[in-house]
């Protein structure tokens, strides 16, 4: 039981074996896929296609919801992975799938939150073919501002659709009138007009104004380091920038050739 256990988790986070590639691209491309069918389904399109989409993102819901369960069952510490970032998302991801068809406003929001189970693979070199790690730093920079403008877009959308759906029409008005907010051009087209769509619009800024910078200070930081560094990769732990003067390795001693 417990060797089932670790291979379980094992599988969950491997890159490298083709079973732990196939089980995560699989889920990366289903967070992906279950978006696009929210975004699908703000447009009018027929019952048919609509219900389709809807059976469709049953099962991915469904497919979560395991995931999740296989994820706490193999885990060592419970408690830590319940309340650990990735699991609150992953959570938040199936709450709808738990509650069932309860029709709770809040829980219909829930649903745009799914695109930040992604987060989990930004720092995976494999999935980006990033070789560097300035590189992860960008795409991690370029995808936090993605997630931030589509999960506020989505629950914009969700707010102002009821109230003022002659704006908010679709999920590319929402996303129109974020995008233009969070780049301060701000062309007062397309505004919210309900209280929590305007708090949401200053949350959304708020949060952009408190990650990017952090983040581009995280890349900027790198960058000064690596200026008086040369690329040699390191034998021993594989470290791959260092002094120039340097002969051995400052994070295991060995000597760099």
């Amino acid at each position: 039981m417990l060797l089932s256990r670790e291979k379980t988790a094992f599988y969950l986070k491997d890159l490298e074996t083709p079973v732990g590639k196939a089980i995560n691209l699989s889920i990366a491309g289903l967070v992906l896929l279950s978006s696009g069918i929210f975004v699908a389904e703000t447009y009018n399109i027929p019952e048919v296609i609509r219900l389709n989409l809807d059976a469709i993102d049953t099962v991915i819901l469904l497919v979560f919801a395991i995931e999740y369960v296989l994820r706490l069952w193999s885990a060592e510490n419970k408690v830590q992975y319940i309340f650990s970032p990735y699991a609150v998302i992953d959570l938040m991801a199936i709450l709808p799938f738990l509650i069932g068809t309860v029709d709770i406003s809040f829980i219909r929001l829930l649903r745009w939150f799914r695109i930040l189970r992604l987060i989990r693979f930004i720092d995976n070199k494999f999935l980006f073919s990033i070789d560097t790690e300035d590189g992860v730093i960008f795409t991690r920079i370029l995808f936090t501002l993605f997630a931030i403008i589509f999960v506020y877009s989505g629950l914009i959308y969700q707010v102002e659709h009821p109230v003022n759906s002659k704006v908010f029409v679709t999920f590319l008005d929402a996303f129109y009138f974020s995008v233009v907010t969070m780049t301060t051009v701000g062309f007062g087209d397309v505004t919210p007009v309900s209280e929590l769509g305007r708090l949401l619009t200053v949350l959304m800024i708020l949060t952009g104004v408190a990650l990017i910078p952090w983040q581009v200070g995280d890349l900027i930081k790198r960058l000064f380091k690596t200026a008086n560094q040369v690329e040699t990769t390191c034998s021993g732990c594989g470290l791959l920038f260092h002094d120039v003067d340097a002969k051995f390795c400052k994070s295991c001693g060995t000597k760099l050739r």
